[in-house]
């Protein structure tokens, strides 16, 4: 009989759960490397840990702590895995904050070259070009992952070479922590028959080559307006209307403290037809001069996610501007209080021309215009719905001779 191993994971939708952060020392210091406990490879605590509590909520058995996303184990899940795994796993007992019981750090001491690539729905390798030379050759992603269980020998525990972030255990192993009640536990298969066919897995190597040439395109045009921020991480939304059905927001910092957020995949092919496009052939832009602090919370990225949402589901606004402006407005839950309109709204206009910053860039297939999000006051929203073309022009020639331009600013006087 075949055996079956399991990719151990955080059950992250149990309602009320906590969340747990990285190990620190019992005086609070962060480890120097939040991720050697799930490195693959056996390792050295000199001195006693604790688990902080990032979100109070309902105790778990299991559960990845932070962003080394280190298991933290009750004691009855490491004797499971003292009795049944002894020699493929260490044990560091550890202090979680307000928890009398005792817990443990899990970590996995092996790390094997076993995942199949092609019965694997997609994986993805480091290249040179990615700027990665120590990650060159190991898996930049992986999805629907299956292994070969012929290269994994006798251990029941461990990590997969080059995708170490997964923890994989024995039928065994899953089977006594699910007779024990444990809670927490997400057990996805990683052995067996592939999840899709060779028609698919064909499909989606087409659509990952049209994913790498559209970024490829995009990212040097971005690069030519500022200095593109690597750190901030904003999370990227999968599903959606936008045409490759991923949602991706660019930050990029450019001269007197401007800080411009871009959409970076309005102009994405159409994952429905697997073809080469410019998707809805536009980019939207929002810069402002005012500190952001967190980008990622911040009410300008905020205020473009909404933009960008009618932007994508509705192909009249998209039609009104690429023809040239429009003004809209978007809800304005989270919004600065004097952006709000009396009805808790906030006003926007889009395709501003800018001295700064182009209006189009060009794409392999096609041109995409670049179209700026400018927000509005109250007032000269009312104006502008009240006076019409003429409200729109004399706005835009007020903007440009006060110097403001396309810039958005939510504490500013208005100019009517």
């Amino acid at each position: 009989m075949a055996k079956r191993f399991f990719d151990l994971a955080d059950d992250m939708e149990l309602q009320g759960r906590w969340l747990l952060g990285d190990p620190t020392s019992l005086q609070g210091q962060e480890v120097d490397d939040p991720w050697q406990f799930t490195d693959g490879c056996p390792v050295q605590v000199e001195a006693p840990l604790k688990i902080p509590i990032n979100h109070p909520g309902r105790p778990l058995d299991f559960s990845l702590a932070g962003v080394g996303v280190t298991p933290i184990v009750h004691k009855g899940v490491a004797h499971i895995f003292a009795e049944l795994a002894p020699d493929d796993v260490q044990l560091f007992p550890v202090d979680v904050a307000g928890q009398a019981e005792p817990y443990f750090i899990l970590v996995a001491t092996r790390l094997i070259r076993c995942i199949d690539d092609n019965a694997s729905t997609e994986v993805r390798y480091w290249q040179p070009e990615d700027g990665r030379p120590e990650k060159v050759g190991e898996y930049r992603g992986v999805s629907g992952m299956r292994i070969d269980p012929a290269k994994v020998g006798g251990a029941k525990v461990f990590r997969t070479w080059g995708w170490s972030i997964a923890l994989i255990v024995s039928e065994d192993i899953k089977e006594a922590l699910e007779r024990a009640g444990v809670t927490g536990c997400y057990f996805k298969e990683v052995t067996g028959p592939s999840a899709i066919s060779q028609e698919e897995r064909e499909r989606n190597r087409k659509l990952l080559a049209l994913r790498d040439e559209t970024d490829a395109a995009r990212e040097p045009f971005w690069r030519t307006l500022g200095k593109l921020d690597e750190e901030v991480i904003i999370p990227i939304v999968a599903g959606g209307g936008w045409p490759a059905r991923r949602q991706v927001w660019r930050v990029i910092h450019r001269p007197e403290g401007r800080t411009l957020l871009v959409t970076d995949g309005l102009s994405d092919f159409f994952v429905d037809q697997v073809a080469p496009s410019v998707g809805f052939g536009l980019e939207l832009a929002l810069e402002t001069n005012e500190p952001l602090g967190n980008v990622e919370k911040s009410w300008p990225l905020l205020l473009l996610e909404r933009v960008g949402d009618e932007v994508a589901e509705h192909e009249s606004v998209r039609e009104k501007v690429k023809a040239g402006f429009l003004s809209m407005e978007v809800s304005g839950q989270g919004m600065p209080e004097p952006l709000l309109t009396k009805e808790g709204r906030v006003g926007v206009l889009l395709g501003m021309a800018s001295s700064t910053l182009p209006c189009r860039f060009s794409m392999p297939a096609g041109e995409v215009r670049l179209v700026t999000v400018k927000v509005l006051m109250p007032v000269e929203l009312a104006y502008l719905l009240e006076n019409g073309k003429h409200g729109r022009d004399e706005l835009l020639r007020r903007f440009v001779e006060e110097g403001q331009e396309h810039l958005s600013r939510a504490w500013r006087q208005p100019v009517v």
